[in-house]
Formats: structure tokens, sequence, C-alpha cells
């Protein structure tokens, strides 16, 4: 069993599911199912909402959200497959054409805003600041068999062996870090340890001493015990992922806004109408004590409103982008 980033953990969705298998009473012959797939960064906060939601349904309605990551949902979502898909990414333009062949229309919905945070062994006392430059001397292609020691990235640090974790390539995490650190998203070397699932790459930078590794926030407050942030330094100064460097700004480039995408003719199925509203008018809690940042609350009124109104596609035109404040995305998203 993963062990999953939020206190709920495998809660309620599991439990309902394995009933549903074998005939539970009291939740066979549910009425509907809403089916979810994609990030496991954003699979704390739609897990949230789901376990909640069931609850209140009273095992009328089953949830299921898996990890796949990214780019996997898209996958699923663009055949059809799923009603919502969790992305730690905007849609990109060959996912947009695969929807589009299919006839499958979304809106596009923010749900919060995440940090990603780079994290070392706590055992490790010598980077306590990592600049931009130096991560990028790290993930580069070209960093490929070539740099394999702290030393070679910065002559202050140990002649020591770096042993690297990171996000998989059908990671949003993947797509968005390359961007912002390398200049080209899914540009990176390739001798790491890489998983979709953010609990692997934690567990092995927790186990190596001279591990260095990238995730969302949330799994990094969750396990703050067995890895340490580092400060990141874009120019300015080491800053250290928080609420305030979020919402201010200053956490850059690798402060990102995080999604889920909700099928449009889907949510015409009561089942999954009723589980984007009780979302979105949620969210701000359960956001918070799943450890991400929310968002104002007339971003989440903007969400169901274009929901109702059948807004669909996307503000960023089938492109990642970095440094995107909240302020300029609320206003993309009122213009849609």
């Amino acid at each position: 069993m993963l062990k999953l980033p939020n206190s709920k953990a495998l809660g309620l969705s599991a439990l309902l599911s394995v009933l549903v298998l074998v005939g539970g009473a009291g939740v066979t012959g549910a009425a509907g199912i809403v089916k979810i797939d994609g990030s496991s960064t954003v699979y704390p906060i739609t897990e949230a909402v789901a376990e909640d939601f069931q609850i209140a349904k009273k095992g009328a309605v089953r949830v299921t959200v898996g990890i796949s990551g990214t780019g996997g949902g898209f996958k699923k979502f663009c055949r059809g497959e799923i009603d919502i898909v969790n992305a730690s990414r905007p849609i990109l333009k060959k996912e947009m054409d695969d929807c589009k062949a299919l006839g499958i229309q979304y809106v596009e919905m923010p749900v919060a805003y995440d940090a990603l945070t780079v994290v070392v062994n706590p055992k490790n006392d010598w980077s306590k600041v990592i600049t931009v430059a130096e991560l990028k001397k790290i993930w580069e292609p070209a960093a490929q068999g070539t740099i394999t020691k702290w030393s070679q990235v910065n002559p202050a640090w140990p002649d020591v062996t770096i042993k690297l974790y990171g996000a998989g390539a059908d990671s949003g995490t993947f797509d968005y870090f390359t961007e912002a650190v390398v200049g080209k998203a899914k540009s990176s070397r390739g001798d790491y340890t890489a998983s979709e699932d953010d609990n692997v790459l934690v567990q092995g930078v927790a186990s190596d001493k001279n591990g260095l590794g990238f995730f969302g926030f949330a799994y990094y407050v969750e396990n703050q015990k067995k890895v340490k942030a580092v400060a990141v330094d874009s120019g300015k100064g080491g800053v250290i992922p928080s609420a305030e460097t979020v919402k201010d700004g200053s956490y850059e480039p690798l402060s990102r806004p995080v999604f889920i995408y909700v099928n449009v003719k889907a949510a015409e199925k009561p089942e999954v109408k009723e589980y984007i509203e009780f979302y979105m008018k949620n969210a701000e809690n359960l956001v918070k004590e799943v450890k991400f940042f929310p968002l104002p609350a007339q971003a989440y009124t903007i969400n169901l409103e274009h929901l109702n109104k059948k807004k669909v596609g996307t503000v960023f035109g089938g492109k990642s982008e970095v440094g995107l404040t909240i302020e300029e995305l609320l206003k993309r998203e009122t213009s849609l």
C-alpha cells in the first residue's frame, strides 16, 4: 500500500472500492461513479475532496482517484476514459489535439498553488542554498555522465557522488521543473532515479546522504523529518518555499498553479457535477489541510461559472509557463 501525503491517506475511497467489489452493504447499487486520474502532486487535494464528498453522499456515489502522472492522466482523459484529470501543469498542444480528435471538451480549473521543493538528506550540511544556475548544471542533458559529484557543481561542496531523484517523464512536475530550471520542458539528463510517485522520491533522498531531489511542497511538509528543503536563489538570494513566499512571488521560478480539467459531457452526470460543486465550495479549506496554497475565493467561484456556462478551453494556449503569479492567473481565468 502506498504511503500517501495526507492524513486521510487511503481511507474511505479505497474502502468503498473494496466494498463495491465484494458487494458490501450500503454501497452495492451505488448511483454513480466519478473517475479521476493524473498527477500525484494534485492527488492529495482531489482525494481529500473525494473522501469528504463520499461521506456527505453516504456511499451513494463512489469516487476513484488514480496516480498515473499528468501526462498519463491526459492520455486517459482525451480518450474519454475518465471524467476528470488532475494536472500539475496546463494542458499541452498535443493533448489538446488528442481531445479535439475525439470531441472531448473540457473546463480548465486552477485549484491551488504549489511550490516545487528542492530537497536533500538531513545529513547534508553543505548545500543550504542552491542557485538556479547550479540546478541547471546538475539537471541539464549535458550533465549526464559528466556532473557526478557535488564538488563539480560547487567547489565548496564535498568531492562525493551526487545521487539524483526526480519526477518521471509522464509527470507534469518533470515538465515544469525542466522548463523552469533548464529552459526547455522535458530537457533533462536521464541518469537519475525517476518516478511519477513522489513517495518513491522522498524515500530515495531520505535513505541517501548524498541525495538530491525535487517534488511538490505537500510531500516535503509531510516528510520534514526525512528530508530537508534547500533555499533556491534565482538572483536575489536564497528563498525557502512557504505560504508567504509563494503568495508574494518571491519563491521563483518554482511556484506554479495546479489544476483539474473536467470533461464537459461527463459533468452532465449528476454525480460528477455534484462532486465538482463540492470541490469548489470546499477547496479553500481542504487545500490548506493537505499543505497546498489556496487561491482566492473568487477563483473557485469563477471555476463553477465556467462549468455552468460551458466555457471550455485553456488560457495557456497549449504551453506551460514559468513564473505566473496568482494575480496574473486570475486575470486570465476571468477572460476565458
